[in-house]
């Protein structure tokens, strides 16, 4: 834990959105939507929450972290740059045939502990994880795992679940981002997931809600789950596809949608705004 200030990781936040645009527009890929909604999840989680050592990233007693949402990849890898993992030269690489940031995360990648892609995968990588730990004998470690809201439909998410309920993993949180879209449109007019909360406690999770863009409630919500003993914890924290950028809230077109050189221009200028602001 590094005890950043709510502004400072508003600021970060707001750094990793930017450097996320950058790297779509440099590479012409897409998926800007999902990784500009977890920027809060990913600023508390890497600069204040997180047991890490950038010097050290094979340091056994640090925490894990799984992205499952494996289309966030550019925003895991401008946080994994910003807390020093490696440095900017290698982000500008994301997406060439060679580079160890790929679309989705791989273990090539310094910083990241599981590889992830396939939906619905990364909750029981995150079990696998911390069941590892306790038979270990590692107990200040902990693992923390970021799923979509699209991805509870699919069935492993809850397979994980129970099995992580039924081994008392205290050490474990997985986020939630429940930004309401997903691929093909709207979660809950697809394939409806509510009542989301009530169906994670009926598992055995303690369950907590928060606005996913309030980083004194996700540290709250962190520290929430540190203190609960004999059961895993699910945070839901409640989202806007593409925050920060104006055009593309709330769109499910910027699910996958690529960067372009004038997308790049107006949401650099939105995001640079708001931080001034």
């Amino acid at each position: 834990m590094t005890g950043r200030t709510d502004e400072e990781l508003r600021v970060i936040a707001n750094r990793l959105r930017r450097r996320t645009i950058e790297m779509l527009w440099g590479s012409q890929a897409g998926h800007p939507g999902g990784s500009l909604s977890a920027a809060e999840i990913f600023a508390v989680l890497y600069f204040a929450e997180m047991r890490i050592d950038p010097r050290r990233p094979s340091w056994e007693d640090r925490d894990r972290f799984v992205l499952s949402k494996g289309h966030a990849a550019p925003i895991y890898y401008a946080t994994l740059m910003e807390r020093g993992y490696f440095s900017q030269d290698l982000l500008c690489t994301y997406d060439e045939l060679d580079s160890s940031l790929q679309a989705h995360p791989d273990v090539a990648c310094p910083g990241v502990d599981m590889p992830s892609g396939s939906l619905g995968q990364g909750l029981s990588m995150a079990v696998g994880l911390a069941l590892g730990a306790r038979l270990l004998g590692k107990e200040g470690v902990r693992v923390h795992t970021l799923m979509g809201d699209g991805e509870q439909q699919e069935g492993q998410v809850w397979e994980a679940a129970m099995a992580g309920a039924a081994y008392q993993l205290d050490n474990l949180t997985a986020f939630i981002d429940r930004n309401r879209l997903q691929l093909c449109g709207p979660v809950d007019e697809l394939i409806p997931i509510e009542p989301l909360a009530d169906k994670w406690q009926a598992f055995g999770w303690h369950v907590v809600e928060v606005d996913g863009h309030a980083v004194d409630e996700i540290q709250a919500a962190c520290a929430e789950a540190r203190s609960v003993r004999g059961r895993p914890t699910v945070v839901i924290a409640h989202t806007v596809k593409g925050k920060g950028v104006s055009f593309m809230e709330d769109s499910v077109e910027w699910h996958s949608a690529p960067v372009t050189a004038e997308v790049r221009r107006r949401a650099l200028e939105e995001l640079a705004a708001e931080e001034v602001g």
